[in-house]
């Protein structure tokens, strides 16, 4: 949570559990626990979440890994397993992540995952890049584009 305004107390994390669960249950997919193929050890959570960016409905990559586990390739394989799953199962033109201009990290695994600038946003208040990936440019055979997208907004 280093690039969060802050983090989260437990009042905050009962109700990111409770915004996860809507958003399953309102566009059937959210984030996922990420575990070491190993065992079961969780080290973070990654997944598709539907955002709202200036006024269009968006499926972000979100990738949140455990900071001892940092600079493994794991937050990665992570986003490109969402990506692949987003284009496949998705009917979006292209998929994007939503990065603070400080977070270097997690820019490096959007580039890594193929994704590019596409613009700067003030979201949450705070000065963020999107990165995005067009599906033809994925090269992960799918679903066909659909225009519009998600017509929900999340909360």
């Amino acid at each position: 949570m280093q690039f969060y305004p802050a983090p989260f107390d437990r009042s905050a994390v009962e109700d990111w559990f409770s915004r996860n669960i809507r958003r399953y249950a309102r566009h059937g997919f959210g984030l996922w626990a990420a575990v070491l193929k190993s065992g079961s050890e969780l080290i973070g959570d990654c997944g598709l979440t539907v955002q709202n960016v200036e006024g269009v409905d968006e499926i972000e990559i979100g990738y949140h890994t455990r900071r001892d586990l940092w600079g493994q390739g794991l937050a990665t394989e992570a986003a490109r397993g969402c990506r692949d799953f987003g284009f496949r199962r998705l009917p979006a033109g292209r998929l994007i992540s939503i990065i603070r201009p400080e977070n270097v990290a997690s820019r490096r695994v959007a580039e890594k995952n193929g994704m590019r600038v596409a613009k700067e946003v003030l979201w949450a208040n705070l000065p963020h890049l999107v990165y995005a990936i067009p599906r033809n440019a994925a090269g992960v055979p799918g679903q066909a584009a659909l225009s519009g997208g998600p017509d929900r907004k999340d909360d």
